[in-house]
C-alpha cells in the first residue's frame, strides 16, 4: 500500500519554466550547486556553487544573490540583469544541480533512520521511502516535528519545547486522504512511534499480543485474538491494567475502550 501511495504523490501537476518540476518549489541555500544554461552563450552557462553567504559568483554580473528563493527566481533574476546591456533577450535556465543545504530527520520505527537531503518539494511518504519505510513495530501515526527556530544539525524529539507536533495518521493516507501526505521543510523532523500493544490471553483462538488501534472495544480486541472458543465467554471478561506503577483488575464490558499495555483475559464459560 505504501508504495502505491508513494507513487501517486510522485505525480506533479505541471512544470514551471526556467527550472524543472522537481526543483519548482526548492528554496536555494548554502552549499547547494546551481546548473545555470544561458542558450547560445557556453562561457555564461555551468555550475555554481552557492557560498555560505548565500550567493554566487557569476561571470559580468559578480556577486548574485541565491539564498532563499528558487531556482525559478533566480533564472528571472540572471535573465533582467543580462538583459540590462549585456545581451539581448537572453533565454536563461537554472536548476539545482546538487542539493546539499536543506534536510530533515527520519527516526523512530523505520529501517534505516538518519538524516535526508530534501531534493525539491518533499512530502512524508517520500520521506519513510527513503528510510526505507516503517518496521513491522511501527504505529499507525507519525508524528511531524517543526522546529520553532532555525534547522538545527540535529533531530527534534517529541517533548522538545520549541518544536511544533503535527500527527498524522497512516490509516488516513492508506484509505485515500493523500491530503494527509503533507510537504516537509527544512529541519523538520519526521519521527514514527513504537506501536502501542496489548495482550489477550485466556480462551481465545489465537492468545497474544496485537497493534492497538485508537479507540478499540474489547470486543474489537477479542476479535483480532480470533474469538472466544467454545469453552470461553465473552460475557466474563477482565482486564489487568497498569495505572500510576500499579496493577489492577477489573471486570470489563465489550464496549470498554483497550487502553495500552491492557491485558485482557477472557474466562471460562459457567456450565
Amino acid at each position: 500500500m505504501l508504495v502505491t501511495l508513494l507513487a501517486a504523490s510522485l505525480l506533479v501537476a505541471g512544470q514551471a519554466p526556467g527550472t524543472t518540476a522537481d526543483t519548482a518549489s526548492y528554496v536555494v541555500g548554502p552549499e547547494d550547486v546551481l546548473l545555470v544554461t544561458v542558450f547560445n552563450e557556453p562561457q555564461l552557462s555551468g555550475k555554481f556553487r552557492v557560498e555560505t553567504d548565500g550567493q554566487f559568483s557569476y561571470p559580468f554580473l559578480g556577486r548574485v544573490q541565491a539564498a532563499g528563493v528558487t531556482a525559478v527566481d533566480i533564472a528571472q533574476m540572471l535573465k533582467t540583469k543580462l538583459a540590462d546591456g549585456y545581451l539581448r533577450n537572453p533565454q536563461v535556465t537554472v536548476d539545482v544541480d546538487q542539493f546539499r543545504s536543506q534536510s530533515v530527520f527520519v527516526m523512530g520505527e523505520v529501517r534505516s533512520p538518519g538524516r535526508y537531503t530534501l531534493s525539491g518539494q518533499v512530502t512524508l511518504l517520500e520521506a519513510l521511502a527513503q528510510a526505507g519505510s516503517t518496521t513491522a513495530a511501527a504505529g499507525g501515526e507519525v508524528l511531524i516535528l517543526h522546529p520553532r527556530e532555525t534547522a538545527k544539525n540535529m533531530p527534534a524529539q517529541p517533548g522538545d519545547a520549541d518544536a511544533d507536533i503535527e500527527r498524522i495518521n497512516l490509516r488516513d493516507i492508506e484509505s485515500g486522504k493523500l491530503s494527509q501526505n503533507v510537504p516537509l521543510h527544512d529541519g523538520d523532523t519526521v519521527f514514527v512511534p513504537r506501536a502501542e500493544r496489548f495482550y489477550v490471553t485466556g480462551f481465545v483462538r489465537n492468545p497474544g499480543y496485537y497493534v492497538l488501534e485508537p479507540n478499540m472495544t474489547v470486543l474489537q480486541a477479542i476479535s483480532m485474538a480470533g474469538g472466544v472458543t467454545e469453552r470461553g465467554s465473552n460475557r466474563r471478561v477482565r482486564i489487568t491494567r497498569i495505572v500510576n506503577n500499579e496493577r489492577s483488575e477489573f471486570d470489563a464490558d465489550l464496549t470498554d475502550i483497550v487502553q495500552p499495555g491492557d491485558t485482557i483475559n477472557v474466562r471460562q464459560r459457567i456450565l
